[in-house]
C-alpha cells in the first residue's frame, strides 16, 4: 500500500490500492483520506460520478465540521486511478469496483478504528455504492447519502430500450463499441472557474466533453439499474437527494443551473422506494447534477439537510 501526499494539499494523502489486472492490465484504486487533527470515531467514504473524481475539498471540509474523518474512492479508470494502458471508466461488470470499495472499507473500520461508516455516492457511484451495501450488508456501513444517484438512463422509454438492447447487444463481442450518445458541455461548463463556474477540477480527468460511452459500461450500468428496479434490501437508512427539477441543455442555452442537466429526478424520486426499508427523498431547489457543486443558497440547503439526516439517523 504506497501512500503520498495528494495534490488537493497536505491534509489530504493518497493511498494506491492494488487491485490485480484485467484484460488491458494492473489495475489500480486510490483512497484519498483527510483524517482530522484531533481522533474521530465516525468517518465517511465518497464514491464519485462517471467522468469524475475526488475534488470537492469544500465536501471534505463540511464532514470534518460534522465531527466525521473523511475519505474519498477515485475508482479504477477515474482520476488519481487511470493509467496510460487504459481505457476511461472501462469496466463489464458494476461489481468490479466492489472489492476497493471492500478494501477502503477496511482500511476506514480496521486499520484506522473508526466506529461508524457513511457510504456517500454521487451519480453513478451512487449506483454502485447502493448495489454494494446491498450485497454486502452485515454492518459495513450504517448509512448511505446518494447526491443524485443514476437509478434510470435519462431518456424516453422508447430510446431507453433502444440504447440498452444495443448495449446487449454489442458487448461481449464489441465491449469497446463506442454508443450514440450526444453528450452536452453545458454542465461541465457551468461547473469549471475558466468558463464562468465556480470550481476548479483537472480537465484530463473531467473533460468538458466527458467520455466516450461503450457498449460493456452501459450494459454494465443497466444490469444495475434492473437489479435495484427489482428491489434491493438495504439494511441501514438511507438519504437520496436530488435536485427539485431536471432541465435539458438545448443548443445556444447556457445556463443550466436551474436544475439537474444530466439526470432525471423523476426516474430518482420514482426508484429511490426500491432501496431499501427506510428511505428518506429530499429535493433542492435550484441544485445542479452534483448538489454540492450547486451555487451557495443550494449548497447551504444540501449540507443543512444532510446534517439533520445524520443527526437523526447516525449513531452519535
Amino acid at each position: 500500500m504506497d501512500v503520498s501526499v495528494d495534490v488537493l494539499g497536505p491534509e489530504y494523502e493518497a493511498i494506491e490500492l492494488p487491485m490485480g489486472e484485467d484484460s488491458e492490465g494492473p489495475v489500480v484504486a486510490t483512497l484519498v483520506r483527510r483524517r482530522a487533527t484531533d481522533p474521530r470515531r465516525r468517518a465517511v467514504l465518497y464514491v464519485h460520478g462517471f467522468v469524475d473524481y475526488f475534488f470537492q475539498k469544500h465536501l471534505a471540509d463540511f464532514y470534518v465540521e460534522q465531527g466525521f474523518d473523511f475519505y474519498a474512492l477515485d475508482l479504477r479508470k477515474y482520476g488519481r486511478s487511470l493509467r496510460p494502458h487504459q481505457t476511461p471508466n472501462f469496466v463489464r461488470s458494476l461489481t468490479e469496483y466492489f472489492p476497493e470499495i471492500d478494501a477502503a472499507a477496511r482500511i476506514v473500520r480496521e486499520d484506522d478504528g473508526h466506529d461508524v461508516l457513511l457510504l456517500n455516492g454521487h451519480s453513478t457511484g451512487g449506483l454502485v455504492a447502493a448495489l454494494w451495501a446491498d450485497a454486502r450488508g452485515g454492518g459495513l456501513v450504517d448509512g448511505v447519502f446518494l447526491n443524485s444517484p443514476f437509478l434510470d438512463i435519462n431518456e424516453p422509454l422508447p430510446l431507453r430500450r433502444l440504447g440498452a438492447g444495443l448495449a446487449r447487444a454489442l458487448h461481449r463481442r464489441f465491449p469497446k463499441a463506442v454508443l450514440p450518445a450526444g453528450v452536452s458541455d453545458a454542465y461541465a461548463r457551468s461547473l469549471h472557474r475558466d468558463h464562468g463556474g465556480e470550481w476548479d477540477f483537472d480537465l484530463e480527468w473531467k473533460p468538458l466533453l466527458g467520455f466516450p460511452v461503450r457498449a460493456a459500461w452501459l450494459a454494465a450500468v443497466r444490469r444495475g439499474q434492473l437489479r435495484l428496479h427489482a428491489g434491493l434490501d438495504i439494511d441501514v437508512p438511507v438519504l437520496v437527494m436530488t435536485s427539485r427539477r431536471s432541465v435539458k441543455p438545448r443548443p445556444g442555452v447556457i445556463d443550466v443551473s436551474g436544475g439537474d442537466a444530466v439526470l432525471d429526478v423523476e426516474h430518482m424520486a420514482r426508484w429511490a422506494p426500491r432501496l431499501g426499508r427506510n428511505v428518506t427523498l429530499v429535493r433542492i431547489e435550484n441544485g445542479l447534477h452534483d448538489l454540492v457543486l450547486s451555487a451557495k443558497p443550494a449548497r447551504d440547503e444540501v449540507f443543512a439537510e444532510l446534517a439533520r439526516w445524520m443527526r437523526g439517523y447516525l449513531p452519535a
